[in-house]
């Protein structure tokens, strides 16, 4: 099989595009044909050491396929069901080896391709809405880099909630896509902490040093900063008093991984998801499509900002 991995921590250009032996499962293991793998910061965060890996590794964690093989003790899945999972390295492949547990069903009416672009950045924005802060109506949200893939969803999941949502995009083509995914005000980075000032209940913010400390003066007194991420940068370390200064302020730096550790809670959000996509109450913007082989070029386009939807490698 073809699959993408590294020998060392650097730019795109160490992603290689190599053939390795087919995989068999282990005990509670699955092997996928994969149809499609997310593209996600994280994987750029893998690749550059920022996430340092034990090298070489596998890299890519998204994805979803038809399950080919199962190992010994897996009784839940079956060769032939569609499947799909994030937070599993390797996923870059034309097969994945999952743990079974860490799999989710895709029902009829979501192709595989769909799935993929759904389940790291979906689930990331679940919990972000309905766990770190459960969104309620009337709440005012501030959600970072709107046209994004992450950032599409975060407002769709917000104004489900009967959020007001509030947006930061860089260019008018991009608070057209903001605006479509259902952002009720737009606003260019140079003033959104101004024009939000003491405002928001919460602050989604996955750019990172560019944002943070607008993000801040935007909330109000006792309001939460969920960190999810670092686009352009990891944020300096921060005083605790500048959380008292600015009005007893919450912040938060979650992860995925402790949102879907119990396997109830992976379907739960999963099921979640997959149910609003087939009422057509969510919708996932798939921006661009690359052969596998082309894994470089999909990170470059991602960090130079140059997408506004899900990036998919497809094997």
């Amino acid at each position: 099989m073809r699959a993408i991995v590294i020998a060392a921590h650097g730019g795109p250009e160490v992603l290689e595009h190599v053939e390795r032996p087919d995989p068999e499962p282990g005990p509670g293991e699955v092997v996928v044909d994969v149809a499609a793998a997310g593209v996600n910061y994280i994987d750029t965060y893998h690749r550059s050491g920022a996430y340092p890996l034990a090298l070489p590794a596998a890299i890519g964690s998204e994805g979803a396929g038809a399950v080919s093989a199962v190992g010994p003790g897996v009784r839940d899945v079956a060769v032939g069901d569609t499947v799909a999972w994030a937070s599993v390295l390797g996923s870059y492949a034309e097969k994945a080896v999952v743990p079974a547990d860490r799999l989710v069903p895709v029902p009829d009416g979501v192709d595989a391709e769909l799935a993929a672009a759904t389940m790291l950045q979906g689930m990331t924005a679940h919990y972000l809405t309905h766990s770190t802060h459960a969104v309620r109506e009337g709440d005012h949200v501030l959600v970072h880099a709107g046209a994004g893939g992450m950032g599409q969803l975060l407002i769709q999941l917000a104004k489900l909630r009967g959020a007001k949502v509030h947006a930061t995009v860089s260019t008018a083509e991009k608070e057209k896509l903001a605006r479509e995914a259902g952002a009720d005000e737009v606003l260019r980075y140079d003033d959104f902490a101004e024009a939000l000032s003491g405002r928001m209940d919460v602050v989604y913010d996955g750019v990172g040093a560019a944002t943070f400390d607008g993000g801040l003066k935007a909330l109000r007194p006792r309001g939460l900063m969920a960190l999810y991420g670092a686009a352009s940068g990891p944020v300096p370390p921060v005083d605790p008093q500048t959380l008292n200064k600015n009005g007893s302020l919450f912040l938060t730096r979650p992860t995925l991984a402790d949102y879907i550790a119990e396997r109830e809670e992976l379907l739960q959000r999963a099921s979640d998801l997959f149910g609003w996509i087939r009422e057509g109450r969510l919708r996932i913007n798939v921006s661009a499509r690359y052969p596998l082989a082309e894994a470089a070029r999909a990170h470059e386009d991602l960090t130079s900002r140059r997408t506004t939807g899900k990036l998919l490698l497809i094997p």
